[in-house]
């Protein structure tokens, strides 16, 4: 049974941090292309970061600069470090194992606010 689930949500005040964790299981870790979505009420779900099976990163240009991703395959986890936190961040954001043909796994969301 495949599991993501993500962790480290919360309110937090305009310009503060957040670390967002995603734990994986079921899944061989090492072999997925790991993403980060964010879904804001009414908007689209839109992706903010992904990381590779070597380590490449990407990043949506509304968070380069403030948000890193990282993963550690030895604890099947990837996180989104988010910095410099602004109300448009507000969302649930979702872990998301992807890059092999046919295998897609989503995790259950997990709520950022951003108070300003």
């Amino acid at each position: 049974q495949v599991q993501l689930v993500e962790s480290g949500g919360g309110l937090v005040q305009t310009g503060g941090s957040l670390r967002l964790s995603c734990a994986a299981s079921g899944i061989t870790f090492s072999r997925y292309t790991m993403f980060w979505y964010r879904q804001a009420p009414g908007n689209q779900r839109e992706l903010v970061a992904t990381i590779t099976t070597g380590g490449n990163t990407n990043y949506a240009d509304s968070v380069k600069g403030r948000f890193i991703i990282s993963r550690d395959n030895a604890k099947n986890a990837v996180y989104l470090q988010m910095n410099s936190l602004e109300p448009d961040d507000t969302a649930v954001y979702y872990c998301h194992a992807g890059g092999l043909v046919g295998r897609a796994y989503w995790g259950q969301g997990t709520q950022v606010t951003v108070s300003s």
